[in-house]
């Protein structure tokens, strides 16, 4: 009774020892599939080769033909890559450390690249044999290389989008007047702030315009062209040019934004525009001005900044046969006349009431200061300039 006890305890155990043995195969086998690796072992007296069933996956070779010899191993690498399995099998040989190289194969047509680390097998009188970890990194290669690309591709771009920017640049500031060659006047200083959007795709159609008239007034405009980039600029090239031209004729605002109106409707397609267009009297101190669709000026006078009353005004392109009204304004010595495009009070994080209410804030200290220091101190005050958007702040200081 004992014995036959005794007999089943052992074939329990020994069954159990099977079991673990083929529940440890079954995991190792997965987790080559998981890692896409397995082993190899070369005999090199012998000429024995063992693979496990990873190893033919990865080479997409049938078990039934068995492994690859050693010998017969180059045949199965990419030509430029044969050096690298030729380093690896000597290095392998020479000393008792790990080695490590990658060199791809192609598997049905297709290149695959492959990580092997092999480390000799050694005996009494020397290395026997190689022992191999070989797993297939196709996937991960084929990540980085995307990366790559995708970085290079990102780099050009930038480098692209800066050249493009500079170039845009160039030729706003070739459009543009000068600042420093505007008119002298005798009661009045004059002083402008253009500050281009960030990004290249945001750069649009602001533009101002300060020249003397025949009549001896002085012309004052600003608007805003719709649109990005190159097209927004070449239309805001048209729309202010039109407009210096115009000027000559000597006629009030309200009838050059008529005319300018007339230009955007037939000329400049599915384009609209904002602008102000003012002519001052420097001895009278009378700005005479019209709007079209555009922010109302700010004037800042004994200290508080506030924006003048509107005349009624359309957007430029929108219709056509509603007449501008026409307005006027007269400024005393100390006064400050601002004339902005949105970019200056509009983000997209608020309501432009509250960029509005923020720049008044900001204007109420230019009055009594140097006009250039003044504009560089209320672009700091709301902030800096609009990362989204062009901003264009013309200011007017009357002396007394």
């Amino acid at each position: 009774m004992v014995d036959v006890m005794g007999n089943a305890a052992v074939e329990t155990g020994l069954l159990g020892h099977e079991t673990d043995a083929e529940m440890l195969a079954v995991r190792l086998a997965h987790a080559q599939r998981l890692g896409n690796m397995g082993w190899a072992e070369w005999h090199l007296h012998s000429g024995e080769t063992i693979w496990s069933d990873q190893v033919y996956t990865i080479f997409g070779r049938d078990p039934a033909k068995g492994p690859i010899a050693l010998p017969q191993l180059a045949k199965h690498v990419e030509p430029a890559d044969v050096a690298a399995l030729d380093q690896l099998l000597w290095s392998a040989v020479q000393g008792v450390e790990p080695v490590q190289a990658e060199f791809r194969i192609r598997r049905g047509g297709e290149l695959r690249d492959l990580r092997v680390v092999l480390e000799p097998l050694m005996a009494p009188g020397g290395p026997i044999g190689l022992h191999g970890v070989i797993q297939d990194i196709t996937g991960r290669r084929r990540a980085e290389r995307m990366m790559s690309e995708s970085r290079r591709q990102l780099l050009e771009a930038r480098e692209q989008a800066a050249e493009e920017r500079h170039v845009m640049l160039a030729l706003r500031d070739a459009i543009l007047p000068d600042p420093a060659c505007f008119p002298g006047l005798p009661n009045a200083g004059i002083a402008v702030r253009y500050v281009p959007a960030e990004k290249t795709a945001n750069l649009g159609g602001d533009w101002f315009e300060a020249a003397p008239s025949p009549d001896g007034r002085l012309l004052l405009a600003i608007g805003d062209v719709s649109g990005h980039g190159l097209p927004a600029i070449a239309h805001m090239a048209q729309l202010r040019h039109a407009l210096v031209g115009l000027a000559m004729t000597g006629r009030p605002a309200n009838r050059l934004l008529d005319w300018l109106n007339e230009l955007v409707l037939h000329q400049l397609n599915d384009t609209t525009a904002t602008a102000i267009i003012g002519h001052l009297d420097p001895q009278t101190r009378v700005f005479a001005w019209s709007q079209a669709g555009h922010l109302a000026p700010i004037l800042v006078r004994d200290g508080v900044a506030s924006l003048l009353d509107q005349p009624k005004g359309v957007l430029l392109g929108a219709t056509c046969g509603r007449p501008y009204e026409p307005a006027t304004t007269r400024l005393r010595p100390g006064d400050v006349l601002l004339l902005f495009t949105d970019g200056l009070v509009e983000r997209r994080t608020r309501d432009i009431d509250v960029g509005l209410d923020q720049v008044l804030a900001a204007a109420r200290h230019m009055q009594g200061c140097d006009l250039e220091d003044g504009l560089d101190r209320l672009l700091s005050d709301i902030g800096g300039p609009n990362p989204e958007d062009d901003a264009c702040l013309l200011g007017v200081g009357i002396l007394g």
